[in-house]
């Protein structure tokens, strides 16, 4: 993947290294000054919420309404519709209009590449502890 010219470059790289999009070494040549440490750190942020995992997830099994998402989740109409904003200002779901109804789906399924890598952290780590309680 080659950076794209111009002021999108740098957020072109922020897209693709919280999107898992890193083929042919990018991060590596990637300077990580402050300017796109916090860009990076905005994008984890919009993940930090366990709301916004719980749409991400539902939405892995396809398109969804707001009102779909509302009966998945167990959260309010508001809520889910506020997240939902969140999400897709930040790319990480895409929406179309159909009718009175507008359908969610996910930008790019390399997010949940984030949130394997950390379960397999943490699964690692319980696994130490496991084995100190044991001793």
């Amino acid at each position: 993947m080659r950076p794209r010219s111009g002021s999108d470059g740098q957020a072109h790289y922020i897209h693709c290294l919280v999107d898992g999009c890193l083929h042919g070494g990018i991060l590596a040549k990637l300077k990580m000054t402050p300017a796109l440490l916090a860009l990076v750190a905005d994008r984890f942020k919009v993940l930090a919420e366990p709301a916004r995992l719980e749409i991400l997830s539902h939405l892995r099994s396809g398109e969804m309404t707001v009102g779909d998402l509302v009966e998945a989740t167990g959260l309010g109409q508001a809520n889910v519709s506020k997240h939902l904003q969140l999400l897709h200002a930040n790319r990480f779901v895409e929406r179309r209009k159909e009718g009175l109804f507008v359908y969610y789906s996910l930008a790019d399924e390399s997010v949940f590449t984030l949130c394997e890598m950390m379960c397999g952290r943490l699964e690692a780590e319980m696994k130490t502890r496991r084995k100190l309680f044991a001793s």
